[in-house]
C-alpha cells in the first residue's frame, strides 16, 4: 500500500524482511545501509528488546527511475524473529508492498524457517494479503557455513512457487543487493501496473 507524498514528489514503498530469529535480516539491512550514500538515506532506527532488534530506515535509490515524475523511496523493515513478538510482526506488515523471506540455510534451522514462513503467510492473510500475489523474493542466507542444506532442498520446502531467489552471505554482502533489487523491481512493476490502470488518488 504505497503512499504518495505530493510535496516531495515521492512514492513511498514498504519492504519487510521476514524470517526466523538470527537468520540475517538485520545483517542484510545493516549492509545495505552501510553501502547506501548518506544523501540518499534517512536515519536507521533500531528498536531493541532484550533478544531481538527491529530495524528500519528509508532510502531513495536514484538508479530506479521515476513513475510519472515521482521518485520512489523505499522503507526497509525487519521483523523480530522470536515467536512471542508476533504482535509487532503483524504491525510491521501493515501496508507492506514487498516481502523478502530470509531463510537460514543451516540444517538445524530448517524447522524454524518453515515455522516462520507459515507465520508470514497467516499474518499476511490476517491483514488481507496473499503472499502469492505480493512482490516476494526468497533469500537463502548463511551459505558460507559448514552445515548448509543444498539449495534445491531448501527450494522444495521454502519456495515451492519458485519466486525469485538468491543465495546469500549477508555478513560479506553476497546476494544482499541482488535480493533488494529484485524485490524493488517487483514492487515498481506493481506500481507501474497500478499507474497504468489509471487509479485515482
Amino acid at each position: 500500500m504505497s503512499f504518495i507524498n505530493y510535496s516531495s514528489r515521492e512514492i513511498n514503498c514498504k519492504i519487510v524482511y521476514y524470517g526466523p530469529g538470527l537468520c540475517g535480516k538485520t545483517t542484510n539491512l545493516q549492509y545495505i545501509y552501510a553501502k547506501t550514500s548518506p544523501e540518499a538515506k534517512g536515519k536507521m532506527i533500531s528498536l531493541a528488546t532484550e533478544t531481538e532488534r527491529t530495524l528500519f530506515f528509508d532510502f531513495l535509490p536514484l538508479s530506479l527511475g521515476e513513475i510519472r515524475g515521482f521518485r520512489t523511496r523505499f522503507h526497509l523493515y525487519t521483523v523480530p524473529g522470536q515467536v512471542f513478538y508476533d504482535a509487532s510482526r503483524k504491525l510491521i506488515l501493515k501496508g507492506v508492498d514487498g516481502v523478502v523471506f530470509v531463510a537460514d540455510s543451516q540444517l538445524d534451522r530448517m524447522e524454524a524457517n518453515i515455522e516462520s514462513l507459515d507465520n508470514l503467510r497467516s499474518n499476511l492473510i490476517e491483514q488481507g494479503y496473499n503472499l502469492d500475489k505480493l512482490p516476494y523474493v526468497v533469500q537463502y542466507n548463511k551459505r558460507d557455513l559448514p552445515s548448509v542444506v543444498p539449495v534445491d532442498e531448501l527450494r522444495e520446502v521454502l519456495n515451492p512457487t519458485k519466486v525469485t531467489e538468491y543465495e546469500a552471505v549477508a555478513t560479506t554482502g553476497v546476494g544482499v543487493f541482488d535480493t533488494l533489487k529484485a524485490v524493488a523491481k517487483l514492487v515498481l512493476t506493481e506500481l507501474r501496473r497500478g499507474a497504468a490502470g489509471g487509479g485515482g488518488g
